[in-house]
Parts: structure tokens; C-alpha cells; sequence
């Protein structure tokens, strides 16, 4: 130990290692915290159970109305399409109810289905169509005067319309 010793203050003393000096830090003077004008949240009791929530005015936004999208004219070679897709429209007293909800019912091509349905009532009557459900009608099987046959079965598409858009089936 003493020989290790013996060198490193010799290495020392060749080398001349200097110790950094400590630079103190200069504090800078604290920033006030600037008060913003916020107003208190109003302190509503919590509801009871099965109650509604209540309304807080501050989040409250007015109904943003949107400008009637005007559609352009269909054209005939559109209508080939269309047609290809819709055969009618469905008219029976169900239908007629329906018609208060913004439900309208058109018997449609066995093949068609919703994406096409929504499409070719779009685009022949100019409304927005929300929802398309779509129903398969089986064959019934009849008897006449001892002959059996059969009544046709049909697919019928149940075309719900957006708020506000109309479709008159039957002209008055």
C-alpha cells in the first residue's frame, strides 16, 4: 500500500490536477402568479337517485341549423339504376303509420340491399335517408277451388329519413 501510495502522489504532482471552482448560481426574483378572472363553478346538490341530472347554463349550446342540402336533378340514366334496385313502394295500412315516424316501406329487388337501397332513394326522391332495414317476405302457400299455389314472396326495405326531410309516395 504505501508503494501505491508513493505514486499517486508523484502522478499528482506531474499532472497538476485542478479542482473546479464552484460557481454559485445567481437566484433570479419569482414571478408572481397573474390571477385570471375565472368565475366560481355554481355548486349543485347531487341528484337523488332516478332523478335527472340538472343543466348547467354555462355548457349549454344553441341548436346549430344547417342549410337544406340542395340536391341536383336526377337523370335517366340514373333512373335505369335506380329501378334496377326499387320496384314500388309498399302501400299498406302499416306503411301508412309508419309514415308518422319518417318510416317509408319500398318493395325492392331480390338482390338489392342496404347501401344500394339507401343510395336509390336518395338519389330519386333527394332526401336523406338515416337508417335502412330490410325485410325478406316468404311464398305463402294457397288453395283456390282445390288448386295449390302459391302467393310470391317479395324483399321489402324499411327506409327510415332524417329529421325534417319528407317524401310524398302517393301525389294528392
Amino acid at each position: 500500500m504505501g508503494l501505491f501510495k508513493k505514486f499517486t502522489s508523484i502522478f499528482k504532482k506531474l499532472v497538476k490536477i485542478k479542482k473546479p471552482k464552484k460557481v454559485e448560481k445567481v437566484k433570479k426574483p419569482a414571478k408572481k402568479p397573474v390571477k385570471k378572472a375565472v368565475p366560481e363553478p355554481k355548486k349543485v346538490a347531487a341528484p337523488k337517485r332516478g332523478e335527472p341530472r340538472p343543466e348547467i347554463s354555462g355548457r349549454e349550446k344553441p341548436p346549430v341549423k344547417k342549410p337544406p342540402v340542395k340536391r341536383p336533378p336526377v337523370k335517366k340514366k340514373d333512373l335505369r339504376e335506380i329501378y334496377k334496385i326499387l320496384k314500388e313502394p309498399h302501400i299498406s295500412e302499416k306503411a301508412t303509420v309508419l309514415t308518422d315516424q319518417n318510416k317509408y316501406v319500398f318493395k325492392i329487388m331480390p338482390r338489392a340491399n342496404k347501401v344500394e337501397t339507401k343510395k336509390a332513394v336518395e338519389n330519386l326522391y333527394g332526401v336523406r335517408v338515416k337508417d335502412v332495414n330490410i325485410i325478406n317476405v316468404h311464398r305463402k302457400r294457397k288453395v283456390l277451388r282445390g288448386v295449390e299455389g302459391f302467393k310470391t314472396g317479395y324483399k321489402k326495405a324499411i327506409v327510415t329519413l332524417k329529421e325534417g326531410e319528407k317524401i310524398e309516395i302517393v301525389p294528392r
